[in-house]
């Protein structure tokens, strides 16, 4: 027996876009094996020409004909009325305009494209279902002319309730009893098709009885991102009383005991084509292990975990405060692209951490309930993180298997999905994609954000693509005209958090911990701060976060010596307590610094008070002159004149006192240095001798170099060597800026 042959891509992809259709063999019977121009059919009415069909070679179809349109698969095929014939104008491959004949089509629907669990079940083997949904298709999709009856009509036909498969009309007949709103399985009353539709004057009321008979999409209830019902599966309470739980299977905790041997399946045992029999292996045994079941209440004893917890930026809220102006944009354009079943682009600007992915989160959690609930049509969600994917190519494979649960490679799933979006389908689902980190999907062609951007826009795709990225200007900056064009009008701006706004998020986080431990000048002090940088929620989530942890550890090191200090100053005693174990503004402070602080940073502040100076007067020179090389003893003198003037307690007392184990007079070293003159009175008080240069800017510059951070070029003398900035000036600046050991040498400038 021969292998079985593989099947081509194109085969494949047709095998996987078959489904839904009815069968039919004979493909192009009627319209010929030659693609004949399609031209119009005019009829004078009133002294005006109106379109009421269309004509390829000798095939004719006329407003009100049901015809049969070619599916991806050569057997099958949909049924639809004609309802309109129009024209429009179309880009071919290279570009260049070209008309295209099209029609507005009625559907009939079969029970495969009827996905609720409520559809009816005695259908008939060729029954249809007339529905109210239009679509627009090319006349070069027609494949026939097929022919819809009542059930009683069939029967006198054919009264063994079967077409001949040698009959010319085998595949071309239906039979239609009932009209059906897909999107809601709501059926109307059973009708006789003869005297409910006779021709194209009869299209408006057969649209109206199905449109009065069957019930659509219910409007949706008042905008709520999760009801607080719902919510009640999810948190535990605290109270020990008994309650009403969520019934759940608990694992049987067996004993470490092997099982017997007669309770061990046996193998079983296959027969091959040859006769030879074939045993399976017996698949593995694991003993389960006793597990401990925590609650919640006793992982999260501690107010200082519980508000660790929620502080986290993982953490899901059950709200998103602050951001519903946005949430209801989005909310509004996605339901209303998902009602219509229509593709559409929205792109969603702003910087990190304003809440760009967890607001479309929400927006699409909240549709997806009203789904459930039956208020809003079926869609897919489909999530592509640019950050995530090692090829921006891969996105084809991960929007292919959304859609139909193949796994297949990057080409192959482009090839399916071009596909796919370009041919007409009754039964398609629309697709919500969310595109995050737009700008780490751009490739060199941009071949694939022009796919993504352009497939919305066909006619048949019923794709929605949600772009988010960092930046607003990215189309117009990094994406060519053709792409940025296809990327549309709808745009979404997130402006960054304001302080206020910073602070009623994290008030809401903490909010369940029951204990105090965040002063409330404290959250204002981190929200202003991250408010005048970036506006970054998660920034402030994350300093608040390890502000508590810091709190926590002070008041773990203060209680076990409580017992050995001497007791506190009635005065002094209430302030310490109140603030003992509490965040304030000191420890967010401490938390800013260890969240900005990098090796570098941390560093340049361990460094000598001389590296300091040393690198105050590199600075100096450098803002001075604008070179960026100097010599060692411009900077040597420089960092004299800066210590000399810079009224820097440290710098005076041991950077610019002299050496006094030397005695620059010749004096001895033990004569009195305030000698009475010769009349008695007292000598004048001296004034402090500043040494001539500032002591140890040698072995700093020395340092300095070693660690990478000054570039120092030896030369023969020590004062003629070039010196360098190795890292960025505003590195230093920021480092060293609010350092105290170097206050006043110019690091704040």
């Amino acid at each position: 027996m021969p292998p079985k042959r593989k099947r081509t891509k194109l085969e494949e992809a047709r095998h996987y876009l078959s489904g839904g259709g009815v069968l039919r063999e004979d493909s192009d019977d009627e319209l010929g094996l030659e693609d004949h121009p399609w031209e119009w059919i005019y009829e004078t009415s009133n002294g005006k020409q109106a379109i009421v069909g269309a004509r390829m070679n000798r095939f004719e179809v006329h407003i009100g004909d049901a015809v049969l349109l070619k599916a991806p698969v050569s057997n099958e095929a949909w049924v639809a009325v004609l309802y309109d014939f129009a024209e429009d104008e179309v880009e071919d491959e290279d570009g260049d305009k070209e008309v295209e004949r099209k029609a507005t089509m009625m559907w009939f629907s079969s029970e495969k494209e009827i996905r609720s669990k409520k559809k009816r079940t005695d259908f008939l083997p060729n029954e249809l279902y007339a529905t109210a949904n239009f679509d627009e298709n090319a006349l070069s999709t027609i494949n026939g002319k097929a022919n819809v009856m009542s059930p009683q009509e069939f029967n006198k036909l054919y009264p063994n309730g079967k077409v001949p498969r040698n009959s010319k009309d085998y595949g071309k007949i239906f039979v239609c009893r009932r009209g059906v709103n897909t999107r809601t399985a709501t059926y109307t009353e059973e009708f006789q098709w003869e005297k409910i539709y006779g021709g194209r004057d009869d299209l408006d009321n057969l649209i109206e009885l199905v449109e009065s008979q069957t019930i659509k999409s219910r409007k949706r209830k008042a905008l709520k991102s999760i009801k607080e019902d719902a919510l009640d599966e999810f948190v535990i309470d605290d109270d020990d009383g008994p309650g009403p739980e969520t019934p759940r299977k608990r694992r049987k905790l067996t004993s470490g005991n092997p099982t017997s041997k007669a309770e061990q399946p046996t193998p079983r045992k296959f027969a091959t084509p040859t006769g030879r029999k074939m045993a399976t292996k017996k698949p593995l045994e694991f003993t389960p292990l006793g597990t401990r079941l925590l609650s919640p209440g006793q992982a999260q004893s501690s107010p200082y975990q519980l508000a660790r917890s929620t502080l986290h930026v993982s953490a899901v809220p059950h709200a998103l405060p602050c951001r519903e102006s946005e949430f209801e944009t989005v909310h509004s354009h996605l339901e209303a692209a998902i009602t219509a079943g229509t593709g559409a682009c929205i792109y969603i600007s702003g910087t990190p951490g304003t809440g760009k992915t967890a607001t479309v989160r929400e927006v699409v959690g909240s549709l997806q309930a009203a789904v459930v609930e039956e208020q809003l049509d079926d869609f897919y969600f489909v999530e592509i993180n640019g950050m995530k994917v090692t090829d921006p190519h891969q996105s084809y494979s991960l929007l292919w298997e959304a859609l139909k649960g193949d796994r297949v490679s990057s080409a192959h799933a482009l090839d399916l999905l071009e596909r796919e979006f370009s041919t007409p389908s009754p039964r398609r689902v629309p697709c919500v994609v969310l595109m995050d980190e737009l700008d780490q999907l751009v490739t060199r062609n941009q071949g694939v954000m022009y796919n993504f951007f352009n497939w919305p826009q066909l006619r048949h795709s019923r794709l929605i693509v949600l772009a988010v990225a960092n930046t607003m200007d990215l189309p117009e900056r990094t994406l060519s005209n053709k792409i940025s064009s296809r990327l549309g009008l709808t745009r979404i701006t997130f402006p960054g958090y304001t302080h206020t706004q910073l602070m009623a998020i994290i008030q809401s986080r903490l909010e369940g911990v029951g204990q105090v431990i965040v002063d409330p000048d404290a959250v204002q002090f981190a929200s202003r701060k991250v408010a005048a940088v970036s506006g970054d929620a998660r920034r402030a989530l994350d300093i608040c976060r390890r502000a508590v942890e810091i709190a926590e550890q002070e008041s773990l090191v203060a209680e076990p010596g409580k017992e050995n200090q001497a007791p506190d100053t009635p005065s002094k005693t209430p302030a310490m307590a109140s603030k003992q174990g509490i965040v304030t503004i000191a420890t967010i402070k401490r938390a800013i610094n260890e969240a900005t602080s990098t090796p570098l940073a941390a560093h340049l502040r361990s460094l000598p008070l001389a590296s300091k100076l040393f690198l105050a007067a590199l600075l100096a020179r450098l803002r001075r002159t604008g070179i960026t090389e100097s010599t060692l003893a411009d900077v040597v003198d420089e960092a004299r004149r800066m210590a000399v003037t810079s009224q820097n307690k440290p710098v005076e007392e041991y950077l610019l006192t002299p050496d006094l184990t030397r005695n620059p007079t010749g004096d001895d070293f033990g004569a009195a240095p305030n000698t009475p003159s010769k009349r008695g009175r007292p000598a004048a008080k001296k004034e402090q001798v500043k040494a001539a240069r500032v002591v140890g800017l040698g072995c700093a510059a020395q340092e300095l170099a070693e660690a990478g951070i000054v570039g120092l070029e030896g030369r023969h003398g020590d004062r003629v060597g070039r010196v360098r900035l190795g890292v960025s000036e505003e590195d230093v600046r920021a480092a060293l800026r609010e350092d105290e050991e170097s206050r006043g040498l110019g690091f704040g400038s």
